[in-house]
């Protein structure tokens, strides 16, 4: 059987389902797609390429999944989509935003008769058109002085850290990253993990990839703090810089070798 290479699309999917540590990169990749859906634009003579105006109405083929609830499958490729019927449908081609954008409220379903699909919910449809990530992460601001218990977590999140850092390799201007457990007696009845992050210049992407990655990943679903590192801060960023061992380093090895060069006197 011939087997067909896989698009951009295809691969990340593949990978993000496999690893937490691809998911930002799969939303990324996912809302510059096209994609391929089954449906017509309700204009009779209309085969090959048609430009849509603003406000025009198409028609866009439902599936039911195993509970009987209605959802609008689309494909990474015209193969995929091939694959997946039993008979000659029509088809539309469309950018995966635009396809977003006028299904809002409805729940989408990319290869759904594939190896690797992936489902997505009215919630985080909304999410990545907003900003582009699949889970938004909710802000908490400290307005006076509070004690905290800090501490190194017994049970390690294994897991979670792994995919954090191969997430964060992927940042320059991450420096350092570092874990804890802390309790807010004030807020929370239990301790949770708290994930530091030192990184220069604008961190508001990294903040927010990592909060998917750890959202993700973490042990049996508990909630994670992300918290930025500052060495001019007091405080938590303290604790992290002098008591704690940062689980993720960036490297500089390759800079300073392509900053100094190789070569013979």
């Amino acid at each position: 059987m011939e087997i067909s290479a896989e698009n951009k699309l295809e691969e990340i999917l593949r990978l993000a389902a496999d690893e937490p540590a691809h998911r930002p990169q799969f939303c990324e990749v996912l809302l510059s797609s096209q994609v391929f859906l089954l449906g017509t634009t309700g204009v009779p003579g209309t085969d090959g390429e048609v430009n849509l105006e603003a406000g025009s109405k198409i028609q866009i083929q439902h599936w039911e999944k195993a509970d009987g609830s209605p959802v609008i499958p689309f494909f990474s490729s015209l193969e995929v989509l091939q694959k997946s019927i039993n008979s000659e449908e029509s088809y539309l081609a469309l950018p995966v935003r635009s396809l977003f954008e006028m299904t809002q409220g409805a729940t989408l379903f990319l290869n759904p008769k594939s190896d690797y699909g992936k489902e997505f919910v009215p919630e985080e449809v909304a999410h990545l058109l907003s900003i582009g990530i699949s889970q938004a992460p909710s802000q908490r601001v400290v307005e006076k002085e509070t004690k905290v218990l800090l501490g190194q977590p017994s049970n390690y999140p294994s897991k979670m850290v792994d995919s954090l850092t191969q997430l964060l390799a992927k940042h320059s201007n991450v420096k350092r990253a570092y874990l804890a457990l802390m309790h807010d007696a004030s807020v929370d009845e239990k301790p949770h993990l708290i994930v530091g992050i030192e990184a220069d210049g604008d961190i508001e992407r990294v903040m927010r990839e990592a909060g998917n990655v750890a959202g993700d990943t973490a042990p049996e679903g508990e909630p994670v703090d992300l918290y930025r590192v500052n060495e001019n801060d007091s405080g938590l960023s303290q604790y992290f810089i002098n008591q704690t061992k940062p689980f993720y380093e960036k490297k500089w090895g390759s800079k300073l070798k392509s900053w100094f060069g190789v070569g013979k006197a």
